[in-house]
Order: C-alpha cells, then structure tokens, then sequence
C-alpha cells in the first residue's frame, strides 16, 4: 500500500488567505482575554492591519502562476487580482464599521451595531456586550472569499462558500437587540443560504459521478470526452450554477436580496453588496471559464436568459421601491445582470471587462451606502424616500456627493459606471452576444428613472419637517466616503491603468 504524502503547499502564494484566518482567530483570543473598554480599538486595529497586510502579501504576489495544495488552489491572474479587489473594498467596508458613535452616558458604540434603530436602541447597545465581535467575523468572511477565488476544485470551493456565508449570516444579525428585521432578514438570509449550498454540493456529487474528479481541470478533460454520457455533466453543471447565481443575487435566485439589504447594519450591508459580489463572481467565472469552457455553446442561451431577466427584473422593480435600501437592493441585482453579460461574453475581454466593472461597482456602492449612513434623525437612518426631499438645501455637500454617485449607477459619462456598462457591453458584441446588449441597455434606461427621482426629491423639493439633519462623519466614515466617491471619479476619468491591470490579468492557470 501507498504511503499517504500530505499535499505540498507554497506558503507564500496563499499568504494573504493565512495571514485573514489567522488574523480573525486572533480576533477570537482577543475578544475573549482583553478588556471591554479596550477591545474596539484592540480588534478594529487587529482587522485594519490583517487587511493591509494581506493586500501587501497580494501585491507582492502579483505575478504569481502556480497551483498548490495538491491542485485545490490556484493563484493566478484573475485568482490574484480579485482577491485584491476583496481586501481593498474590505479595508473600506471595515473603516464604516469601525466608526463609533459617542452617546448619552459617554458610551462609544460601534456604528455597525446603531445603524439600525432609535437612541433608546442605541443606549441598549452600549450596555451590550461582545459588539465587538463584528471584526473577527467579518475577518472570516473575507478569508473565505480569498479562498474561493482561488479555489480550484469544487470541494474546497465548497467549503470556502460556507467559511464565509456563515459569518455573513451572523453580521446581518448585528442589529438582534434592536429590531426584529435584522433578525428576519439573517434568518431569510441563512435558509435561503443552506438551499443553495445544499444545490451546489449536490452539483458536485454528480460532477464528481461524471468525471471521477472535482478538481476543474479534470472535469474539463472529462467534458471533452465524447463517449460520456452528458446527463450528469448537465444536472451538475445546474445545480452548481444555482448555488453561485444565488450569491451574486442574480433572478430567479435574487428574493433573499432586498429583505436582506434593508434589515442588516448598514456597513454590513455595503461590505455584502461589495466584497460578496466580487467573490461570486470570481468563482463563477473560475467554474465557467475553466472547468466548463468547452460547454460553453451550452450553458450560454441558459445563462443569457438569467441575465436578461435580472437586468430587466432588477431594473423595473427598481422603480417601484420606497425605500433607499432596498432601492440599491435591486440596482444590485440588475447589476448582476450586467455583469453576467460580461461573464458570457467569454474570452480575455469578457473576464477583464468583468473583473473592471466588480472593482468599480464595489466602490461606488460603498461610496452610497456611507451616505444612507449619515442620512438620520432621533429615530435612526431615513430610509423611505420622501424623507429625502429637501436634503439638497439642508446638506447640499452630502447631497451632491449622493447625486454625483446615483448618476454613476445610471452610467453617466465621466463616472466609473459609464466605463463599467461600456467595457461589458463592448465585450459582448465583440462576443457575438449583440442580443444581450439590446437588453441591458432597454434595463439601463429604466434603472435611470429612479436614481433621478432621486436626485430631482433632493434638490427640487422643499425640505419639509420630516427632512432629516445629517449627522457630523466621523473619520472613518469621511475616509471610505471620500475613497468611494474618488475612485468613482478616477475609474470614470482614467481608466486605463485598472483596464490594463485586468487586461494583464484575464488567463487563468489551466
């Protein structure tokens, strides 16, 4: 018999994974050891520094080609700059959960844990302990994500989804003390969650019935054989898809989204809407591009209509929506859509295109929700839009901010938007899938109507009594609003270096 050889690895290549799990058990250690007044400083310290450091391990990493760990990871083009793009919108997301608040009694209370309720809610949530919590979570979560980019086979792929679905179920519970939606919004969340996970190992199982393997590279071996019965290969190639599609909130898998948006802690909700979307699609494009790319005549007609209904459905609904948070909720989702036509436009400038429009969606949507932030009154953040009228005449600055990024998401020219929808779109047709691009431009016209109502509550309307104040930034919030809102602008001005970044990038190991 065979001696078992445990699998060798290069430690240096998945450092930046390492580097986040160990960070956030360290997390754990001190949330358990170090005193209550000290630990919010201790821990969003701990989290900043883990972030940086790994985003400096990535660089450094950026011309790595290798697979290691027996083949289960893969650190290559797409693989390294995604992940980048992770911990950089982390390192943003994690600067608006670290803003504090100082309230009656002198108690500093994380803003991720206030951005849902009223001051009495607030005063609750100082004499509560363990909040905290919030950044060794999120640590995890983001850990998770690195890996599933990277991940090159099913399996670890798997576990990956669940290292960071779990704590994103936990962070949008964060409000649980404050008000019943954030707990039904984790609960919505989680079942939704296990359904899919439950699709997606299913999908393994039969891949792996198919080919013998779940690694990507023998599966696309596997696919080529034409003395294989397809049937499994197709149930699987489905299944799997399912459990993606449910985390990049495409239609019909897009239900979980709104409830979700609207019942988390705000920064939660903005680092969801970011870094989540990045890791989906990152792993879809990995499943697609590599382990079923000689399918892809198949699956693209399916995957089209998927696209097309989330672009239209996400856009439509859109405009029906009163609520500012769940109104991004389904611009996320018609965002999906546009980026799933990247995806199926195949081929170097179908992934660049895509890996763009992920990085400069990111920040723009964190850039949006740090104005709902400071959108507030005595009974907590504004979120029907009618409280919103007036707001250009009492706060013109955050207003004009908050325009300035609504018309990026209508893809006005100049912004990051515009350059987003212009590379896919480009792509597609480039592509051959011209019909896609009929669609998502009819979806673009229609999401357009309810950013400007928006902007025309803002500054055409009188402020009325219900108008609310907007609350002094802290630091941090000022920083990761500052950081959205420039790079919203320099990704729409110039935005030749991150396309030549992802041009440089678009080969995956195969």
């Amino acid at each position: 018999m065979d001696e078992l050889k445990a699998p060798s690895i290069d430690y240096a290549a998945v450092a930046p994974i390492l580097i986040l799990f160990g960070a956030a058990c360290l997390g754990v250690v001190t949330e358990a050891f170090v005193p209550r007044r000290a630990r919010h400083a201790v821990q969003l310290s701990l989290a900043l520094l883990a972030t940086v450091a790994g985003l400096a391990m990535v660089i450094t990493q950026a011309s790595t080609r290798v697979t290691t760990a027996a083949g289960a990871v893969a650190i290559d083009g797409p693989a390294v700059f995604l992940q980048g793009a992770i911990l950089a919108l982390a390192l943003v997301s994690l600067l608006l959960m670290g803003e504090r608040k100082l309230e009656a009694g002198g108690a500093f209370v994380p803003q991720a844990a206030i951005t849902v309720g009223s001051d009495a809610d607030v005063r609750q949530a100082a004499r509560t302990p363990g909040l905290t919590e919030v950044y060794p979570i999120s640590l995890f979560a983001i850990a998770g994500m690195l890996l599933f980019v990277a991940a090159n086979d099913l399996l670890t792929m798997f576990i990956a989804l669940e290292v960071f679905s779990l704590p994103l179920y936990l962070l949008c519970a964060l409000a649980r003390r404050r008000r019943l939606l954030s707990q039904e919004a984790a609960l919505k969340y989680f079942l939704l969650g296990s359904y899919a996970s439950a699709f997606f190992l299913f999908g393994v199982a039969l891949i792996y019935g198919f080919a013998g393997a779940v690694d990507l590279g023998s599966v696309r071996a596997a696919a080529a054989e034409s003395d294989r019965d397809p049937l499994l290969l197709y149930a699987g190639l489905a299944m799997l898809s399912i459990g993606l599609l449910f985390k990049t909130a495409a239609v019909p898998f897009h239900v979980w989204t709104p409830d979700v948006y609207q019942g988390a802690p705000t920064p939660v909700t903005a680092f969801m809407a970011a870094c989540t979307k990045v890791a989906a699609f990152g792993a879809l494009l990995r499943v697609l591009y590599v382990g079923f790319n000689g399918l892809s005549w198949d699956f693209t007609p399916i995957l089209g209509v998927v696209a097309v209904l989330t672009m239209i459905i996400g856009a439509v609904l859109a405009v029906t929506q009163t609520d500012i948070k769940r109104l991004l909720a389904y611009s996320s989702i018609a965002n999906a859509g546009y980026l799933l036509v990247g995806v199926l436009a195949s081929g170097e400038a179908g992934l660049a295109s895509t890996m763009f429009y992920l990085v400069a969606y990111g920040f723009t949507v964190i850039g949006a929700f740090a104005v709902v932030m400071l959108v507030r009154d005595a009974d907590g953040e504004a979120g029907h839009l009618s409280r919103w009228a007036g707001l250009g005449r009492r706060s013109p600055l955050i207003a004009g901010l908050f325009t300035f990024i609504l018309l990026a998401f209508a893809g006005i020219p100049m912004t990051s938007g515009f350059i987003s929808k212009f590379a896919v779109f480009g792509a597609a047709i480039e592509g051959g899938q011209t019909w896609l691009v009929i669609a998502g431009v009819i979806s673009s016209i229609v999401l357009a109507f309810p950013y400007l109502r928006v902007v025309v509550m803002m500054w055409l309307s009188d402020p009325s009594e219900a108008t609310p104040t907007v609350s002094v930034p802290g630091v941090f919030t000022t920083a990761a609003l500052t950081i959205g809102v420039a790079m919203t602008l320099l990704l729409g001005v110039a935005p030749s270096l991150l396309l030549d970044l992802t041009s440089g990038a678009a080969e995956f190991v195969q």
